[in-house]
């Protein structure tokens, strides 16, 4: 007598017609829905039925017109995608940019740019250093984020992170360390390390061409710290005080491409971007910039950027621009995209 493999019966539960929505929403065809639903043991006039109801639903139809005008918005991303193409795939380098300038050209145009010949007159620029941190500030107490090397998603869980030490002591990791990202002052550690930290801050002068009133988040670390890829909710600079960073910047109207899968975040990893795994990427604009000490690079609301550390490195950055930098209240509210 021939084997007859029994399978168990799979009955449709709401993860089950959750599942049948979005596919029907993607454009799925019915008759392969079908088919996968019978291959995973939901029996014949079960999976008839739930399709049909599903198909029928006055919800999902609401769910395809908010699909139709999400269609519409992704079309206006894909024509800035094409025009963003005609541009000259590189970010500029312009010494001593003028306010005027900066504004029409690259602050409302959100183009990445590197300003140079703005940071001559920052003591920072001939001070810092491992031996002056420590001699400094040596015996404050800062915050830092610590244990990156065991969690792929640090920067997603760096609440966890968070560890105090004296900086004299986190200097010397960082001068001992090599190339490391198990630990990095990051401007998330900036509540406590501040005013820890406050005679570093006086070697720093505001950028009044671009910036008014007191800002400022310092970033410290040695060779090898990776900020994964990710954009922020507000315009940025980057200000480079020691050592270089290298950085893969990717356009905001990317966005559709390049797999957001959380917040603010994607898993592709810029270090080796797996074509296999995110093949959209392939398509995707990908920028990539140096940036030396004495520089200050300029990254637009919603720019997707890598960040790795070349070298032991510090680096101001600063949100508080002279022109509406506050997009936060329509950022969406529920983040797992």
């Amino acid at each position: 007598m021939a084997h007859v493999e029994l399978r168990p019966v799979v009955h449709v539960d709401d993860e089950w017609r959750r599942w049948i929505a979005e596919n029907l929403l993607l454009d799925g065809p019915p008759q392969g829905i079908y088919e996968q639903m019978m291959r995973a043991g939901v029996p014949h006039e079960e999976a008839v039925r739930e399709l049909q109801q599903a198909m029928a639903s006055p919800y999902l139809a609401g769910a395809q017109r908010l699909r139709n005008r999400l269609a519409k918005h992704d079309w206006v991303l894909e024509t800035q995608r094409h025009m963003n193409r005609l541009r000259t795939p590189e970010v500029p380098r312009r010494h001593q940019l003028s306010r005027a300038e900066f504004l029409e050209a690259y602050y409302t145009a959100g183009r990445p740019v590197i300003i140079t010949g703005m940071m001559e007159d920052w003591p920072a620029m001939n001070r810092w250093g491992l031996d002056y941190f420590k001699q400094r500030c040596g015996d404050r107490e800062v915050e830092i984020q610590f244990g990156r090397d065991a969690d792929a998603h640090y920067e997603l869980r760096k609440t966890a992170h968070r560890k105090t030490m004296l900086f004299g002591d986190y200097v010397e990791l960082v001068r001992n360390a090599g190339r490391s990202n198990d630990f990095y002052m990051t401007a998330y550690n900036e509540g406590t390390n501040r005013t820890a930290l406050a005679e570093l801050w006086q070697d720093v002068v505001q950028l009044p061409e671009y910036l008014e009133g007191e800002g400022g988040f310092l970033w410290f670390g040695p060779a090898g710290t990776i900020t994964p890829f990710h954009h922020d909710l507000t315009n940025n600079f980057m200000a480079q005080v020691m050592g270089r960073k290298r950085l893969l910047l990717m356009p905001a109207c990317e966005v559709g491409h390049v797999y957001n899968h959380e917040h603010c975040f994607t898993h592709v990893d810029g270090r080796q971007i797996d074509l296999v795994r995110y093949p959209r990427m392939a398509d995707v604009q990908v920028l990539s910039c140096t940036l030396n000490p004495g520089e200050v690079l300029f990254l637009p609301v919603g720019c997707w950027h890598f960040v790795e550390g070349l070298d032991i490195s510090a680096t101001m950055t600063f949100t508080n621009f002279r022109w509406d930098n506050d997009f936060t209240a329509e950022y969406p509210s529920q983040q797992a995209f």
